[in-house]
């Protein structure tokens, strides 16, 4: 005999049953759905692909892209290599980016202070004479300086002997001194007495070996 809690349970499983059958009916559909939404997709992409694949004609074959998989495969510890290697240029490339961030601070710093010190000043100084000595002097100019430059160069190191220097201070110091006796010139009985100086005699002498020495003949004027 069939009681009401075995129609109950019966319900129950005929319920069940129903959930289930109408749960799997809607995922069909969803299925059916996406279905309908792929497959104009995947035709377009096989399509596609077949277009490529005509371009490519008979150049390309299976084993060609076996062969590429298993040489990549192969080359793995090559790769993780070059990984490495990218890996640490991008690492130089970041030090080298603070590197020259300092290096370019430094260099402002050191041009700053170069302009205060005034060195771009004597810089633009030194521009001016250049180019006064472009507009005085001409080509001709420049060249008989290159061909003198030597005996120049000679000259000026023989000024700068110390010997030379110091009979250079002393006359721009005897000059400066003021002459005795109110400015007037001396009595030739008063020069008469200084030749009794050694230091006067050492000096007349020097003098006249240097007026003797301009009264001698130039090298151009021997060759003539």
């Amino acid at each position: 005999m069939i009681t009401d809690n075995d129609l109950a349970l019966l319900h129950e499983k005929l319920d069940y049953l129903t959930e289930q059958v109408e749960a799997q009916q809607r995922q069909q559909q969803a299925f059916d759905e996406l279905k309908r939404d792929l497959m104009p997709i995947a035709n377009h992409m096989i399509k596609l692909t077949i277009d490529e694949l005509e371009e490519i004609g008979t150049d390309f074959e299976l084993e060609d892209l076996l062969f590429l998989f298993k040489r990549v495969l192969r080359d793995t510890r090559i790769w993780v290599s070059l990984l490495d290697r990218l890996e640490s240029a991008l690492d130089l490339a970041d030090e080298a980016t603070i590197l020259g961030k300092q290096v370019f601070q430094n260099t402002v710093e050191t041009l700053d202070k170069m302009e205060r010190d005034g060195y771009f000043a004597f810089a633009r100084g030194s521009w001016y004479i250049i180019e006064r000595i472009v507009s005085e002097f001409s080509e001709e100019d420049l060249r008989i300086l290159g061909d003198n430059i030597v005996t120049i160069l000679n000259i000026v190191h023989s000024m700068m002997q110390p010997e030379v220097l110091t009979l250079a201070n002393n006359a721009l110091d005897s000059l400066q001194v003021e002459t005795p006796g109110n400015g007037k010139p001396p009595s030739t009985l008063g020069l008469v007495r200084q030749l009794s100086d050694p230091k006067v005699r050492i000096g007349l002498s020097k003098m006249l070996t240097l007026v003797s020495s301009l009264a001698e003949d130039s090298p151009q004027e021997h060759r003539n």
